[in-house]
């Protein structure tokens, strides 16, 4: 398992925070709303799981 901390503003939340992302098998599961966040378009911890994604597809 790895596991990642990203940190930013939340528009959901109003206020900046921290996101543990952690990999377990394929997946990536993050303790934030990422998947059906409304702002998670302009989010800049999304941004950053979406890379994690990618990197992940790209392996």
């Amino acid at each position: 398992m790895k596991e990642w901390i990203f940190s930013g503003y939340c528009r959901t939340l109003d206020q900046s925070r921290m996101v543990e992302v952690e990999q377990i098998d394929d997946r990536l599961e993050a303790d934030c709303c990422y998947g059906s966040c409304p702002y998670a378009s302009s989010c800049t911890i999304a941004q950053r799981i979406r890379e994690l994604e990618q990197a992940g597809k790209e392996a």
